[in-house]
This record gives structure tokens, C-alpha cells and sequence, in this order.
């Protein structure tokens, strides 16, 4: 039997919440927004703003916890433009580290800025936070250690998927500012970044929200939880679809569908700390959904290879290409 949990490289630096539940996020502008092809804007970075907030326990659920700001970096191309894409970018590190800041996120924040999208890369709780979990999510990891590589990991599931659905609901809340059109929203992660965005391209809106009440965790308050969001595109740099499992082997609710979020799956074949395997998992639920995906095995590749290249182009290039094709974005 498959398990569930699967211990991710410390060392891998990564980067992607709700798809099928979003088909009535309301039109702002019905012109599809226009990106370049080249690096054409400069990039202004504005740091650490605050996007929600998170308990951080003394142990599992404990009633000693203090509340901790997440925060997230915004990458706006200077133009003039009223209708642009965003990304929300996710790092990786096995849920155990890594930064928004990290060399990878700021690479792929400042390459999509600069042809036209506003890029944002965030922080979330990570295991040594001991966020807040579920009762049931908790029995669930003591009553299934066979199937559990990682137990501290598999407890950090839980509030990094949270905070990942936090991040993007805000993104919506301040589309406004930022001359985001809604309808062009994309999530990218790779590794435990690509968990969680695999995540937020497949749930449902109460996933990893209506778990926990707000008399249990009152910094929910601060997440926008009425906030509508649509995801349109998901960026899966070898990562899993463990967290989208999870929710129906724990609640019974299959998240896997026609209303997913088409993905773009980017996997070493001899990857050993995400199986390949994983990758196939994925997209056979693709397959089986109907769902639009794109595929590319990096053969003879390991974890976490950021200068690959697949029939000559960038992995950053495939994305921007699946982006605009999926999205039909104008083009110049």
C-alpha cells in the first residue's frame, strides 16, 4: 500500500487554493489580459506584507500558542496595465523550510512580473511552528503509522495547506489593488510547494478551512474567509497530489474532478525523495477527469533539477507557454 506522507529533500527550494468551488467568481474585465513573451517591464518588490495570521502551538494543539504573521512579497510590473495575471508562487523544503525569498521564488516571481504578470511569493507555517490540526487529523496520523513515513511532516500538512489557501484568498480580496483581473489567477510550487499548490488547484473551499472552528482557532478571522477564489492554471514542479488525497481518505470526499484546475506536471524520472510514480498518479487523474494537462517526464533526472530543459526550452518557458495557451492570454 502507498503511503501517504513522503519525506521531502530539506534541501530543495521551491515554490501554488480552490478550483471546483469558484465557477461563480464574478467577471471584472472579460478581455483576456496581455503578456510578452520577453522581459519587458522593470519589477517593483514590496516585502513582507501581511496576509493573515496562524497559532503557532508549544505542542499539537495545546492550549499554549501564540499567533504568528504570515507574510508574503508582491512583484508588480511598472505598466500602465488595468488587467493583469497573477501567480502565487509557493516555496518549497519538505514543509520543515525553505522562504518566499529563496533564490528560486525570486527568479520565477521577477521572470513572470517582468512579461506582465503580478507574481507573489509566500510564507506559510512550517513543521517546527506546530500549527494548528484537526482532532480527526490527528487520530488519523497516531492510528496510521504504517502508512506514515513522517509523522512530524504529516502534522505540518495540515496548516502549510491552510496558509496556502489563506494567501490566495487574500490575493482575490486585493485584486483590486494590484489591477488583478480574478479570471487569470495561476498557483505554482514545486516539491512541498507543488503539494500545496496541486491542493489549491483540487479542493473544495471549506478544505483546510471549515475543518477548525473559529472558537478553536480565532485567526481564522484574519484569513478572508468569504472570499471567492478560481484557480486557472497549476505549475506542478515534482511534487504529489498527497494533500488532495487526504482529504478523502480522512473525510471521504473524492477532490479529484472535472472542475479541476488544469496542471502542468514537471517530474525526474529518478527522482527518490518524490517518486516518479507520484507524478504518474497525478496525471492519470487527469486523464481520467478530462481535464487539460501537459506532461513532462525529465528523464534521467533527480529532485528538484531547476536547470532542465525539455526539448530545448526552460522549465519556467513550458509554464509560461502552458499559461497563455490554457488562459488564451494575448499575446505580444
Amino acid at each position: 500500500m502507498r503511503k501517504l506522507i513522503y519525506t521531502f529533500a530539506l534541501t530543495t527550494i521551491l515554490y501554488a487554493c480552490s478550483s471546483s468551488e469558484t465557477n461563480d467568481v464574478p467577471d471584472t474585465n472579460n478581455e483576456a489580459p496581455t503578456v510578452t513573451e520577453n522581459s519587458t517591464y522593470q519589477v517593483t518588490v514590496t516585502k513582507d506584507i501581511t496576509y493573515a495570521e496562524g497559532l503557532s502551538h508549544q505542542t499539537i494543539n495545546s492550549s499554549s500558542s501564540t499567533v504568528k504573521e504570515l507574510k508574503l512579497d508582491a512583484y508588480v510590473p511598472n505598466n500602465s496595465s488595468t488587467n493583469r495575471p497573477a501567480v502565487l508562487l509557493i516555496h518549497g523544503g519538505g514543509f520543515v523550510g525553505g522562504s518566499k525569498e529563496v533564490s528560486q521564488m525570486t527568479y520565477l516571481a521577477n521572470y513572470f512580473a517582468e512579461r506582465g504578470w503580478v507574481a507573489f511569493s509566500i510564507n506559510y507555517r512550517l513543521q517546527a511552528d506546530l500549527g494548528t490540526v484537526p482532532q480527526e487529523w490527528a487520530t488519523y496520523i497516531e492510528n496510521n503509522s504504517a502508512l506514515i513515513a513522517d509523522k512530524d511532516q504529516a502534522y505540518a500538512l495540515y496548516p502549510a495547506s491552510r496558509d496556502a489557501k489563506a494567501a490566495l484568498r487574500w490575493v482575490f480580496a486585493n485584486a483590486g489593488t494590484y489591477n488583478i483581473n480574478p479570471d487569470y489567477v495561476s498557483v505554482g510550487g514545486g516539491s512541498a510547494g507543488a503539494v500545496s499548490a496541486t491542493m489549491l488547484g483540487v479542493t473544495e473551499a471549506e478544505d483546510y478551512y471549515g475543518e477548525i472552528s473559529s472558537s478553536t482557532d480565532p485567526t481564522l478571522a484574519s484569513t478572508n474567509g468569504d472570499e471567492t477564489t478560481k484557480v486557472r492554471t497549476i505549475l506542478d514542479f515534482w511534487g504529489s497530489g498527497v494533500t488532495a488525497r487526504l482529504i478523502n481518505d480522512l473525510y471521504g470526499k473524492q477532490r479529484f474532478g472535472a472542475n479541476d484546475a488544469p496542471i502542468i506536471i514537471i517530474h525526474g524520472t529518478e527522482d527518490t525523495t518524490v517518486l516518479f510514480s507520484e507524478a504518474e498518479t497525478l496525471r492519470d487523474h487527469y486523464i481520467n477527469s478530462g481535464v487539460p494537462y501537459e506532461f513532462y517526464p525529465l528523464e534521467g533526472k533527480g529532485h528538484g533539477p531547476w536547470n532542465a530543459t525539455f526539448d530545448g526550452k526552460r522549465l519556467e518557458v513550458l509554464c509560461f507557454d502552458f499559461m497563455v495557451k490554457q488562459m488564451n492570454l494575448n499575446l505580444q
